[in-house]
């Protein structure tokens, strides 16, 4: 079958210390890397030991820090893009670590999910990053949080940035009602997609892929539809991916968070991010359509 894993270990330390992040102020013991680096590495077995099985993957690696400062993740970003049956492989990062092992990676199947934090790195050094993956030849997208204070720089970053890299921006949510109809129209000049991302979608009882050929895999192996459904549906080492898999509605209210609300069917993403919609990449030209009903 075809799957796609989202895969979060024991990491919860990063290298930042946004204000609007949950996991941004911790700092992991040895004894907690050294279990993330076990997760990881028996994570990556157990996938390559589906090409026997006649399986197809997508992996996602978005762990609660930073990742890529970490020899283990780049090392499994390696591994897993050279795997003959991994469709893709990303990673959700804020660009901090030197860039020079991705000229190990196969960039027909790596990609990167790119994290902007005004605050945390000039521009400057963040733009050379994504200039240096774009030249490369590794496909990536380029995102930030819609904060107020972030305005500028959003809009300065997509000044920087090559047209055909996709820069989205995060809907700002811990306050209701938070943007004006003005600030609207400056964000969506940026991301021809945000509004998007401005609404929790009405889930409950709806159809979604998450837990049919979508899992959400926690380090030791636990899986669960998403990381906002606490409900555990099975065990990554003690089940098939074929037990696993099963027609299950949301039983969430709402859905507000991309990786969530992308495998909704009847939103049908795919025709904005085509093969691009696990790292968050746009097709050219794709824009919604606004109706008085919301975004279409």
């Amino acid at each position: 079958m075809r799957a796609t894993l989202y895969f979060r270990g024991s990491l919860s330390s990063c290298n930042y210390s946004c204000p609007y992040c949950p996991f941004s102020k911790t700092i992991d013991s040895a004894e907690t890397l050294e279990k993330d680096r076990i997760q990881v590495r028996r994570f990556v077995d157990w996938a390559a030991a589906q090409e026997a099985l006649g399986h197809r993957l997508s992996i996602f690696f978005n762990p609660y820090g930073e990742g890529l400062v970490h020899r283990w993740y780049r090392e499994a970003m390696i591994e897993l893009s050279h795997m003959g049956h991994v469709e893709k492989v990303a990673i959700q990062t804020n660009l901090s670590a030197k860039l020079d092992w991705t000229e190990r990676l196969n960039p027909a199947t790596a990609a990167f999910w790119a994290t902007y934090h005004p605050g945390e790195t000039s521009e400057e050094r963040f733009l050379e990053r994504c200039l240096d993956l774009y030249q490369r030849g590794i496909p990536f997208s380029v995102g930030s949080v819609g904060v107020r204070s972030a305005f500028e720089s959003i809009e300065s970053l997509r000044r920087g940035l090559p047209e055909e890299v996709y820069l989205w921006i995060n809907a700002f949510k811990d306050r209701k009602n938070y943007y004006t109809d003005g600030e609207i129209e400056r964000l969506r000049a940026v991301d021809p997609l945000f509004e998007l991302n401005l609404p929790d979608y009405a889930s409950l009882g709806r159809a979604c892929r998450t837990g049919e050929s979508v899992f959400f895999v926690q380090g030791p192996g636990i899986i669960k539809r998403c990381y906002s459904d606490r409900r555990v549906i099975g065990h990554l080492y003690r089940s098939e991916l074929e037990e696993l898999a099963q027609v299950r509605p949301c039983g969430m209210k709402t859905c507000g968070c991309y990786i969530g609300y992308a495998h909704m069917p009847e939103l049908d993403l795919g025709r904005y991010y085509g093969e691009g919609l696990l790292e968050r990449r746009r097709l050219p030209d794709q824009r919604p359509s606004i109706h008085a009903g919301g975004v279409r």
